[in-house]
């Protein structure tokens, strides 16, 4: 089994240590991206006997390893792009909805792999194109692409349509379009609803609105998407998972369903809704901790 290693520059060193132990004893051929390598030779002063660097998005494995927390693993699927390589996320950050296997349970999730007892989602994102000049980057996201205001105290104005027909215009500090996976993310922190991450709907969720009648939407993922933004000084920010680029106004936006999706290892035993308790702390009375 071939495995490629992506992580972040704030990891702790047993953590590293017992990942790398694991997959040398499984004899598991390993391959590190050039800035994590960098990161784990010079600052963590470890050094493993590896089959490469992967210093591109020209890779191929059978399986991507994410090890830090959810921002880590964001920036792991766009180099992992359009390859359908499956993803685990382990977590060495704070909350983790998406790298959701801890320490504690290494050992037993590298056990489940190799006996291919483990679940496959298939997770949907989606894809901006724009008008006059192309996005600068990967023009997918999987959690939201997230319209803002830029340099201002003054909102933005997002008049936004699907399928064609007129939806409303937003006056607000932004506007977030979210998947059912970034559903637990920006999206949720702006009031929109939590979504089964397989369901097949996306969220419209204004951020801080000068309205309070503008409410999260929910509309089916098939649903074709177009906005265009006003600025008082004629520019906004398109952010896709924290990526983000400066427009002019005047660019018209299409976000439609993207046509692959990614692929997110889970163990079987860690389902949607137990993360969902764990990770929100549902159902627990600190009154009684």
């Amino acid at each position: 089994m071939k495995i490629a290693i992506f992580g972040s520059k704030h990891q702790k060193k047993e953590q590293v240590e017992k990942l790398f132990e694991l997959l040398e004893q499984n004899k598991i051929e390993i391959y590190i991206q050039n800035k994590f390598y960098t990161y784990l030779k010079d600052v963590l002063a470890l050094n493993y006997n590896i089959a490469g660097i992967i210093d591109s998005d020209n890779f191929d494995v059978d399986l991507v390893v994410s090890i830090g927390g959810d921002g880590t693993f964001l920036r792991t699927t766009t180099a992992i792009g359009k390859k359908n390589i499956p993803i685990l996320g382990i977590n060495a950050g704070r909350l983790g909805f998406l790298a959701d296997v801890g320490e504690k349970d290494l050992e037993a999730t590298f056990s489940d792999i190799l006996s291919e007892n483990y679940r496959i989602e298939h997770r949907s994102q989606l894809q901006l194109s724009t008008e006059h000049r192309n996005y600068e980057g990967f023009n997918y996201a999987l959690n939201e692409i997230a319209i803002l205001k830029q340099d201002t105290a003054s909102m933005i104005t997002v008049h936004a349509s699907i399928n064609g027909e007129y939806l409303t215009s937003y006056e607000a500090d932004g506007l977030v379009i979210a998947t059912p996976t970034g559903s637990t993310a920006y999206a949720l922190s702006v009031g929109g609803p939590v979504l089964a991450p397989t369901t097949s709907n996306f969220v419209i969720a204004a951020v801080a609105p000068h309205s309070l009648s503008n409410r999260p939407l929910v509309v089916p993922d098939d649903s074709i998407i177009t906005l265009d933004v006003e600025s008082r000084n004629n520019s906004f920010l398109i952010s896709l998972d924290g990526r983000s680029n400066i427009f002019r106004t005047g660019t018209k936006l299409t976000i439609s369903k993207a046509d692959f999706k990614l692929k997110v290892i889970k163990r079987r035993e860690n389902t949607f809704y137990k993360t969902l308790r764990n990770k929100l702390m549902w159902g627990v009375d600190p009154r009684q901790s």
